[in-house]
């Protein structure tokens, strides 16, 4: 049996532990701290085993405080958002799970400031009703603007990099600012997804002024389409596969694609899953959308072990076909070891497998 990202850590909860921790962490004011949380709860997917321990706050002090103390002692620890874009183990996680949830926001000018925990449609909704343009496009993604930042989250041609100026962050030791450019914003990329201890506190945007009614229809619009593809009750994660750039890909790849299915110089990894018959498969009780490929969703009561078994059922289709490898844009959380690319070498972003490029 392949498991795309290693096998699960099946090491069990230790109360010792998790009292040990919990105990260190009461000193530590502003801190909600649950034992043995259940992370499907945390996660769009409703998949997921226990974390030994759980915190949650909105006190940046107090956030920094616990990472800091935690990384002091070595004990093993994780951030999560809003866990849109969180693959969790069965075996959930034997350690520490953080959620940062400060959630203002403030405008000066067409400056807008706003905590990592601010949910990223309430944002959008936010700039909208201020008569702000800049990331209306993004109506529907959900998630956290701490998650946007860090994945540099984006749709129909426009992402949230194109607005952001500065970002507070901590990285383990300080908290520290870093501006837009620092950010080093690739597609679905940034230097936060670079730097793991890199923690996303704050983010500073600069928009323009636009037009109230026009940027509502625009959302109103976005939102009605996003809704019907991915159902807010619909147990997934959005797309599970990054686009591909079309500059990456061999010549013999790029002359099957209709040139009506680029977008942007970016081509659908939907459309590499449809050659491949994704569409309408199961894996147990996981299933991909009859009408989307890159949609796969918890039908209900499935696993972590179904759900990466048919995603390393997908990437393997999709290499054997194409000589291509798909990427993620979830995250996991709770197993060991690295991606196993089937025999292929580097970075899987798109790019073309060894032996294969053209």
């Amino acid at each position: 049996m392949h498991r795309y990202r290693g096998d699960a850590i099946h090491r069990p909860y230790n109360e010792s532990v998790a009292t040990s921790s919990r105990l260190a962490l009461t000193d530590i004011q502003g801190l909600t701290v649950r034992p043995d949380a259940s992370l499907s709860e945390y996660t769009r997917f409703g998949i997921g085993g226990p974390a030994d321990l759980l915190i949650e706050t909105a006190d940046e002090t107090a956030f920094t405080a616990a990472l800091a103390l935690l990384r002091e002692q070595g004990r093993p620890h994780v951030v999560i958002g809003s866990g849109t874009n969180l693959v969790v183990s069965d075996a959930g996680f034997r350690g520490t799970v953080l959620r940062y949830t400060a959630s203002s926001i403030c405008r000066e000018g067409l400056m807008v400031e706003c905590d990592a925990g601010v949910e990223l449609m309430d944002l959008v909704r936010y700039t909208v009703d201020q008569d702000l343009q800049g990331i209306q496009t993004l109506m529907g993604i959900p998630g956290a603007v701490g998650g946007a930042v860090y994945g540099n989250a984006g749709a129909y041609g426009h992402s949230i990099s194109e607005v952001v100026r500065a970002v507070r962050f901590f990285d383990g030791f300080t908290i520290r600012n870093v501006s837009g450019e620092g950010c080093e914003f690739r597609y679905r990329e940034s230097v936060f997804k670079r730097n793991r201890n890199w923690i996303v506190l704050r983010a500073r945007m600069e928009f323009s002024e636009g037009d109230g009614p026009g940027l509502r229809k625009t959302a109103d619009e976005i939102l009605a389409i996003r809704n019907e593809k991915f159902p807010p009750t619909l147990k997934c994660a959005g797309s599970i596969f990054k686009n591909l750039h079309e500059a990456e890909l061999p010549a013999a790849v790029r002359a099957e694609v209709p040139d009506k299915v680029v977008r942007e110089g970016k081509i659908p990894s939907a459309w590499f899953l449809e050659q491949v018959g994704a569409k309408d498969s199961w894996e147990g009780r996981i299933h991909i959308a009859p009408y989307h490929a890159n949609l796969i969703y918890n039908a209900g009561g499935a696993t972590a072990e179904e759900l990466c078994r048919m995603i390393a059922r997908l990437k393997k289709a999709v290499f054997a076909r194409f000589g291509i490898l798909l990427e993620e844009e979830v995250q996991y959380v709770g197993f060991e070891g690295e991606p196993a690319a089937y025999g292929a070498t580097g970075s899987v972003a798109g790019r073309v497998a060894s032996g294969k490029a053209s």
